[in-house]
């Protein structure tokens, strides 16, 4: 798991005491979803039949637009989970970006988590010459898509837990 020991409580919902409110959630599912879809193509290649990664990411747009229940989003993203255990490398790390992608829903700081594994399906894609300015670009493309409402936030938690997330937002 990548969350924190002590969360940051702009990332946790004002339903459970936090500040984060329901536009600013649903822009960090869209983000997440967005950065997932990005290396899904990693995984769908390796298993071009199962559908649970692409049903995650889904999930997480229809969750964003009010069409989905979190604890449905939830479901979905545990079983895009599970997709990626019996697998390795990139094809693995598109899954379990997809599957987080979807629990935003549920817990916020799992937007990072999305973004993490995203960065990390693409450095194990590439050649290993190749990794820091795989991990750099795909950094850079993540962050060129953050919403100018939640850039400074998730920026900074990008910057509190890389340590937790493999350190994939380090320059």
């Amino acid at each position: 798991m990548i969350l924190p020991e002590v969360r940051d409580p702009r990332l946790v919902t004002v339903r459970r005491g936090g500040s984060l409110g329901d536009d600013h959630h649903r822009l960090l599912a869209l983000w997440a979803a967005e950065c997932a879809e990005h290396v899904l193509a990693l995984f769908e290649t390796e298993r071009p039949d199962d559908p649970r990664p692409r049903e995650a990411i889904e999930a997480a747009r229809a969750w964003a637009r009010g069409e989905a229940a979190m604890m449905t989003t939830r479901a979905v993203g545990g079983h895009a989970m599970g997709a990626a255990r019996e697998l390795s490398g990139a094809p693995r790390f598109a899954a379990y970006a997809a599957g987080q992608a979807a629990v935003v829903a549920h817990v916020a700081e799992h937007d990072l988590g999305a973004a993490a594994y995203a960065i990390k399906a693409a450095v194990a894609a590439a050649p290993p010459t190749e990794s820091d300015a795989t991990r750099l670009a795909e950094r850079a493309w993540q962050r060129a898509r953050l919403p100018d409402a939640a850039r400074s936030l998730v920026l900074e938690d990008q910057a509190r837990r890389s340590s937790i997330c493999w350190n994939v937002f380090d320059d």
